[in-house]
């Protein structure tokens, strides 16, 4: 079992311009992609949206509350899901776990040509009828611009998204964090004008926790003093069972059910999200599909 040291902050600067939510999400990562087992680039990309969807779950206000983040693109990732509750509970996958990359021309991992031209989608549910959902596309497929871009049409909120992963020789997890400032109502132009000053100057997220700089540290460079008004845990953690694969094997139907029993004699289901496996035998097939039939 993995030491968990990560955590989110959120809270305002001391001025009352900007809100900031604040991640170090690398036992998260590094436990993601040790469950998928993923390459380098695809550990960046998944690393990337896991810890910008923690952090816009820490923005709900209950813990049952969820959101999710769909990005389907045309790059040989092929896409990734990632939802995360209100209670610091995170999981998440890629569909295409394994696909490997040559570097960019930063010599960096080349995420954008991983996703692609893209679409991203938001679903929050928030206990109502009907979850809220935007959809937006993605501009440059690096996963901090397009989030920043998706707060400033489908909620019109200026923000500053910061999201790094430092991937580690032997493809372990080495940092990986993130960063949301968003504008407040009354902010001054000279505050909104000095961070996008900093902003254009600051390089890389990872290379400043590599040198042992704390998430706190860097938004106080960023924004000066600030006040933070909640710390709380953040964890991958996949919320299914057997109960929960029984039920998505209902639906595919008595006839479809039946014929797994007899050609296979069981089945065995995979969940997405963290890799647990369910083996369902013949006879359990069997009473699904009886189930099924009556529905």
């Amino acid at each position: 079992m993995k030491q968990n040291n990560d955590y989110m902050i959120r809270g305002i600067d001391k001025e009352g311009n900007f809100r900031f939510f604040g991640a170090n999400t690398k036992t998260l990562v590094d436990t993601a992609c040790e469950s998928h087992q993923t390459s380098p680039v695809v550990s960046a990309a998944l690393g990337r949206t896991l810890t910008g969807v923690a952090m816009m779950g820490h923005m709900l206000k209950n813990d049952r509350d969820r959101v999710c983040i769909i990005i389907k693109g045309d790059g040989p990732i092929g896409g990734i899901v990632v939802e995360a509750s209100g209670a610091g509970k995170v999981k998440g996958y890629a569909y295409n776990p394994h696909i490997d990359l040559p570097l960019n021309e930063f010599g960096k991992l080349d995420v954008a040509k991983a996703v692609g031209n893209a679409g991203m989608t938001v679903i929050k549910d928030l206990g109502l009828k009907e979850p809220y959902s935007g959809q937006v596309p993605m501009l440059s497929g690096e996963i901090a611009e397009d989030m920043s871009f998706y707060f400033a049409v489908s909620e019109q909120t200026n923000s500053v998204v910061m999201l790094g992963v430092l991937v580690d020789v032997d493809c372990s997890i080495k940092q990986a964090g993130g960063i949301i400032i968003q504008v407040l109502p009354n902010a001054k132009d000279g505050a909104i004008t000095a961070l996008e000053n900093k902003i254009k100057e600051f390089k890389s997220l990872t290379e400043r926790l590599e040198k042992g700089q704390s998430i706190e540290y860097v938004l106080e460079q960023l924004l000066g003093e600030i006040d933070i008004m909640d710390r709380s845990e953040v964890a991958f953690e996949c919320d299914c069972s057997k109960e929960r694969m029984e039920k998505a094997l209902i639906t595919v139907g008595k006839k479809d059910l039946l014929e797994m029993a007899e050609e296979d004699g069981q089945a065995e289901i995979v969940c997405p999200f963290c890799s647990s496996k369910y083996l369902f035998s013949k006879e359990e097939l069997e009473e699904l599909a009886e189930y099924a039939s009556k529905k």
